[in-house]
């Protein structure tokens, strides 16, 4: 956890320069000897930067403002009961079938699961769980049978009592009764943001078969049945702190499993908890039915006569009294929040094959009980026509949902729904959050990137993310099988305008010459041009300020070293820059080949380039509290091969993306010492972008849990390596001096132009707080106090939504003597920033 210099160390520092004014120092063995008059070299300004894409929905579902997840009706219907239940990441879906030929594309897998109505299974994400909502357990009888159909995996099983669920291996509270897949072993373990094995029973079954399991729970203590067996095998009183009321689920860790007739009995009352939807009442993936008592329902995935893509959704009330609709909560089901007086707008394309019918758009509560605002549309037509409607808020609530439902007897089909907030909710009227805006900009960074694996999906064109949004077609993503274009390149250059970014974008190799030529005349050309007229008839009459555009996105990764995906990337890429160059020769070009030094490839792809990739793109894992020093091998290697190659050429570095899979203190640490490295090879580098920008908060379903903001629809907050960039960026000098340091802190120290303002980047990566001596040549005398920011804490420390402020970087102040060797403490774990001024003459 991040704490000040305590006032006794404080008031030591003081007595030490009030006692032994010239230089004292706590170690022999510590010492930073900085020379202002040797420039080691420039450090360019862009070196602060950020990259986003749309991985872990942090931009769709996020930073694009738009609430509705899942507008386009492109995920199939899976059959689970997500009206009770809550998913943390997996693809559940019912396993037999509705219909012959009935099937579903599973998203973000490319395979196949049939659609059914007996089961549910689950694909083999790392600890997928579904969560039942409406009932919260104490003491009972919870039954089910289970079975792993797959050889592969570890366990599965279920979920009680438990609370503070969310994605990854024990963000939960509560207990686990699982079995192992080799059906050798039963486990009962606990967690509390941590696992713990409390007992392991030895059982002998075939997993593969349904096995039945029944769980006895009664204040302190869980008892275990299996199949037939007359004795519990796991019969277990915890003592220590015991977990005594949450809800139930179920989980898999890394196997296929299957579920069916899970029963809660409590005393003489059995309650069935459904698992899957009736087969007529299938529901696009991220929606979910209103079907009120008394009305009689159906509802269906068509592809026929669809507004665009693939599906739409079709809603009937074919007989009695109440509603039949659908609703949306947004990413994951988290909820909408609003706010009173709060006016959203929205849109969606109807149809209806009904004569005329009232169609009503509304924001409700969770369970429809309350509306906060709604509005009501006549449908005629059975072609597709676009409805708009204005919703105001009447109260506040943060898990609000949108409906749209009929109360009529009548058909309807829906396609691309939205609805987006307004007034200082969006960011200078542009579609995107005001709030996670503001904190992209206050990490006072100056480069931001927008690219990724995203880029690399087939869909990824620029000429489909052009346009009214609502008529831009949906794609097959990279990261989320079911895509949207209403946030592309443009968007990301007019938030980059607004903010006063330098911006680069990367684009898909395989654009065509014409497509990539008409793009640049798009973004840059005149409106007089075709394209130019296009842009000014889309919003934005003056021209993009664009100058670095990179080709690809880590070209050649796919398939290892592979001869050929280089090759075609030489191709692809002189292609592309000899369309665009035509267009614009002022534009600055990126090679995306991914960076294997070992591989006689990369030689071919740097002289196929040379000359017209102004840098080449570079991605370091970065999760390491020292990452700088292997960052700082590969710059220093890289830098050797461009000139053993071609002695003369101009290619440097842009580090587009410092990977990892951490946002903690560690991480931090790791981006601070790749800074220094950064600084070292200031010459050589245009910027470096630690990855991701964003994250939704318990949203990671990929690995890459590495956002420096994170957000919920109601809060926004910065992770601990926001603030070590935030404090960089804002201490920015342009020249490096010369540092020689003894001992084991990573340092560099920048002053500006007139070397009258020095500042000192100390990273102490050790366990313990390290002391040095810090002495200055031809620096002069300095103003007697000098400025802080410190960013410390335990590697492990992150910043959570009820305790924002576990480590972020603490501003302060100390006097130092204005021509004496300072001595100061660098606390374990801590980035340091010291800023000295020179006295004015």
């Amino acid at each position: 956890m991040l704490v000040r210099r305590s006032s006794m160390f404080q008031a030591l520092v003081c007595l030490v320069f009030t006692f032994f004014p010239f230089r004292l120092t706590f170690s022999q063995d510590n010492r930073i000897l900085i020379d202002v008059n040797q420039t080691m070299n420039r450090i360019p300004s862009t070196i602060y930067g950020s990259c986003i894409e749309d991985v872990n929905h942090e931009i769709y579902g996020g930073f694009y403002a738009q609430l509705i997840f899942g507008e386009s009706f492109e995920e199939p219907s899976t059959g689970a009961n997500y009206r009770d239940w809550r998913k943390y990441t997996g693809y559940w879906a019912a396993d037999n079938e509705y219909s012959s030929g009935s099937i579903s594309i599973v998203p973000e897998r490319g395979t196949k699961r049939v659609i059914g109505k007996i089961d549910i299974g689950v694909e083999p994400d790392d600890h997928a769980r579904l969560i039942y909502q409406p009932l919260t357990l104490k003491n009972g009888i919870i039954a089910f049978d289970i079975r792993m159909p797959d050889p592969k995996g570890e366990s599965a099983g279920i979920l009680l009592r438990t609370s503070c669920e969310g994605t990854g291996e024990n963000s939960l509270r509560g207990y686990g009764i699982s079995v192992s897949r080799d059906g050798k072993k039963m486990l009962l373990t606990k967690h509390n943001n941590n696992y713990q094995l409390l007992k392991e029973a030895s059982i002998s079954i075939d997993a593969i078969r349904w096995n039945h399991v029944r769980v006895a729970v009664q204040e302190r203590t869980i008892k275990v049945w299996l199949n037939n067996s007359i004795n519990p095998l796991i019969d277990y009183e915890d003592n220590n702190e015991p977990i005594l009321q949450g809800k139930i689920g179920l989980t898999t860790n890394r196997a296929p499993a299957a579920f069916r007739n899970l029963i809660f009995i409590n005393g003489t009352d059995s309650t069935r908890l459904p698992l899957e939807m009736a087969p007529d009442q299938q529901i696009s993936y991220n929606w979910d039915a209103i079907a009120t008592q008394g009305a009689v329902t159906r509802f269906s995935l068509t592809q026929n006569n669809v507004f665009h893509g693939i599906s739409a959704q079709t809603i009937e009330l074919l007989s009695g009294k109440g509603r039949a609709g659908i609703t949306n909560r947004s990413l994951n089901r988290w909820g909408i929040a609003v706010i009173q007086g709060q006016q959203f707008n929205g849109s969606a394309y109807l149809r209806t094959e009904s004569g005329t019918v009232r169609v009503t758009a509304a924001l409700e509560n969770a369970d429809g009980t309350r509306t906060y605002a709604s509005q009501t549309m006549d449908l005629k037509d059975n072609t597709w026509k676009k409805y708009s409607f204005s919703l105001t808020a009447n109260a506040a609530d943060t898990n609000a949902r949108f409906a749209l439902y009929i109360e009529e007897k009548g058909k309807i089909c829906v396609d691309q729904v939205s609805l987006f907030p307004s007034g200082d909710k969006l960011f200078k009227q542009l579609p995107l959050r005001a709030d996670i805006a503001k904190a992209i900009i206050g990490e006072n960074i100056t480069f931001l990137r927008y690219a990724g694996s995203m880029v690399n999906a087939d869909g990824y064109r620029f000429k489909k993310m052009i346009g009214p949004r609502d008529t831009r077609p949906p794609y097959n993503g990279h990261w989320n099988k079911y895509s949207t274009n209403g946030f592309g390149i443009e968007e990301f250059l007019q938030f980059s305008e607004a903010a006063g970014f330098e911006a680069a974008f990367a684009i898909n190799i395989e654009e065509t010459a014409e497509d990539a030529a008409d793009m640049i005349e798009y973004l840059k050309g005149a409106p007089a041009t075709t394209w130019g007229k296009k842009r000014a008839e889309n919003g934005h009459p003056t021209p993009y300020k664009v100058k670095y555009i990179e080709i690809g996105n880590e070209e050649g990764i796919f398939r290892g070293d592979n001869k050929e995906d280089y090759e075609h990337y030489i191709q692809r890429f002189n292609a592309l820059y000899d369309a665009m160059h035509a267009k614009d020769p002022g534009l600055v070009f990126i090679n995306a080949a991914w960076w294997r030094p070992e591989s006689k490839n990369i030689e071919k792809v740097f002289r196929a380039l040379d000359g017209k990739a102004a840098y080449w793109d570079y991605h370091p894992w970065t999760d390491g509290k020292n990452a700088g020093t292997d960052v700082d091998k590969e710059l220093t290697r890289m830098k050797e091969l461009f000139h053993s190659w071609n002695p003369s050429t101009t290619m440097k570095c842009a580090i587009f993306e410092e990977n990892g899979a951490l946002h903690n203190m560690q991480r931090a640490l790791g981006h601070a010492t790749t800074l220094n490295t950064v600084r070292r090879h200031g010459d050589f580098l245009l910027t470096s972008c630690p990855a991701n920008a964003l994250q939704p908060y318990l949203q990671n379903d990929n690995g890459w849990d590495q956002g420096q903001i994170f957000f919920t629809p109601t809060q926004v907050w910065e992770m601990p390596p926001f603030y070590a960039q935030q404090m960089a960026a804002l201490n920015h000098l342009p020249l490096r001096v010369k540092e020689t340091v003894t001992g084991n802190l990573d340092v560099t120290a920048t002053c500006n132009e007139r070397k009258d303002t020095l500042v000192l980047h100390i990273v102490n990566a050790d366990k313990a707080a390290i002391t040095s001596a810090l002495e200055f040549n031809h620096f002069g005398k300095w103003e007697r106090q000098v400025q802080t920011w410190t960013l410390e804490g335990p590697l492990s420390t992150e910043n959570l939504p009820e305790a924002t402020n576990n480590a972020i970087t603490r501003k302060g102040t100390f006097n130092a003597p204005a021509d004496a060797s300072v001595n100061y403490t660098f606390p374990a774990h801590s980035y340091t920033i010291l800023r000295f001024t020179s006295k004015k003459k």
